[in-house]
């Protein structure tokens, strides 16, 4: 997953990305509301991690704006005001989920992964192709029950096309996922990925459409 991390503390903020990167996911991250809505603008996020109390207003006001232009994106709540009121005062303003602070790093990375089943309509955490189980909550690939070891984004680019066969994605699409914004992007990056995925799983798993990008295959 690629998420935006909303969160003014630089210490708080610095720990979402790195817990986060631990967990699998992509990650970028804003201070104040007007940059989370820069960002927002631009789209390529699957989820956003959104502290309620930011410098130039609230959280609450970025969320409103999200649901006003019907975005959507699945969004988790942090605060450090845990009442009934705030709680309500969220979930009626659009968000999906919500969690006070103090919280557990691996924690905030389970409860994206189920915005993210709950937001593609899946019940179960794990995905299947033919012979290939990949766990998301144990960041775990095996196939015909062999466990196969995968780079970060060799997961992430597998995890993207097993949660949704039959989706071509092209390779800006795929750039745009793996990569934050401040990361530099070799020109073959996506290409090389690809090698190494085919090498280690089989030449047939992930087929090429030609001009267009890249789908699941070999599920026959």
């Amino acid at each position: 997953m690629r998420i935006l991390i909303v969160e003014d503390d630089d210490i708080l903020r610095d720990g979402l990305k790195v817990g986060l990167a631990l967990a699998g996911c992509t990650t970028d991250a804003v201070g104040t509301c007007d940059e989370a809505a820069t960002a927002l603008a631009a789209n390529g996020f699957d989820a956003v991690v959104l502290d309620l109390m930011l410098p130039d207003g609230s959280g609450l006001d970025v969320l409103r704006d999200l649901r006003a232009g019907h975005n959507d994106i699945p969004v988790l709540l942090l605060t450090a005001r845990d009442t009934v009121r705030d709680r309500v005062a969220g979930l009626d303003s659009g968000a999906d989920d919500y969690l006070g602070k103090p919280f557990d790093l691996d924690e905030v990375a389970a409860r994206l992964r189920a915005l993210a089943r709950r937001s593609s309509g899946r019940a179960t955490a794990a995905l299947e192709w033919s012979t290939l189980r990949l766990d998301p909550a144990r960041q775990s690939v095996e196939q015909a029950g062999k466990p196969v070891q995968l780079s970060r984004r060799e997961y992430s680019i597998l995890h993207m096309l097993m949660a949704h066969p039959g989706v071509i994605f092209s390779k800006a699409k795929l750039e745009d996922k793996l990569y934050g914004w401040q990361e530099e992007i070799e020109s073959n990056a996506v290409e090389v990925h690809i090698h190494h995925l085919r090498s280690k799983l089989g030449p047939g798993l992930i087929e090429t459409v030609r001009g267009i990008g890249y789908r699941l295959g070999g599920a026959d």
